[in-house]
């Protein structure tokens, strides 16, 4: 069970991530312990260089911690081999990136069906659902546009539906709004929240769990308590704040 008594999706267990830089350790992540349930909104929050990616990729299968534990969905990462991890990444996570990562001579319902059309899924189904999820980005009648004919927000969006098309469950999403201006970030924001509550009419997965990295808080009220573990360089506050249907509540501890 996640701390709020939902279903846990995600478990890390004082997990550690050490890079070598020359002859200096460098420590991204400090013993860090979460979990978080199914269907969960959380935001990791801290400034350039606390370990923010670094959690993200150790999540999504990217990269491997140096220790501790990281469960996904039952799935201790570190047990599985290249190819179940790369199975992992292709049904089970989405990813947001913060330069968008979408194919220029694609269109945009062609960028957001890659992942379904990898998985095998037919074409009616990977039509209907594209259709369905670029039409609530806010993309309807741009289907037939490629990445250079759409503004940077738009170009997030296509990148928000490519993600969560394939039924994942968790999309992770670093600083996805880190290229456009604060309106359309908060635009952004509202949409992945809104498709996070939405998405039992998509998947019956019972909801995916979204996680985005940003270099400061949102700025609604929210609660606080603290969460074991430390990040990267001393020094450096960061958050994990936490959004579920029908609450919100935070968690920030200090490095």
């Amino acid at each position: 069970m996640s701390d709020d008594g939902t279903t846990a999706i995600v478990q890390l267990s004082g997990v550690t991530k050490v890079y070598r830089q020359g002859k200096v350790d460098v420590h991204a992540l400090r013993g860090l312990t979460l979990e978080v349930g199914r269907g969960e909104f959380t935001a990791i929050c801290g400034p350039s260089g606390s370990g923010k990616t670094t959690a993200l990729n150790l999540i999504g299968a990217l990269d491997s911690a140096t220790s501790g534990s990281i469960v996904l969905e039952g799935q201790e990462l570190e047990r599985l081999n290249r190819r179940e991890r790369s199975r992992l990444r292709r049904d089970r996570i989405g990813f947001v990136f913060q330069a968008y990562n979408l194919m220029p001579v694609l269109t945009a319902y062609e960028n957001a069906e890659t992942v379904m059309w990898v998985q095998g899924i037919d074409l009616t189904e990977r039509r209907r659902r594209v259709l369905e999820l670029l039409a609530a980005v806010g993309l309807e009648g741009l289907e037939d546009r490629k990445p250079a004919e759409l503004s940077g927000g738009q170009q997030q969006r296509v990148a928000i539906a490519r993600a969560i098309a394939a039924n994942p469950a968790v999309v992770l999403a670093d600083e996805p709004t880190a290229n456009v201006d604060s309106e359309t970030a908060d635009r952004l924001m509202g949409i992945m929240e809104e498709l996070n509550r939405a998405q039992g009419v998509w998947s019956g997965h019972g909801g995916w769990s979204g996680w985005w990295t940003a270099r400061s808080p949102p700025t609604n009220g929210v609660a606080r308590r603290d969460v074991p573990g430390t990040w990267g360089r001393k020094g450096h506050r960061d958050a994990v704040r936490r959004r579920a249907t029908g609450n919100v509540a935070a968690i920030r501890r200090s490095a």
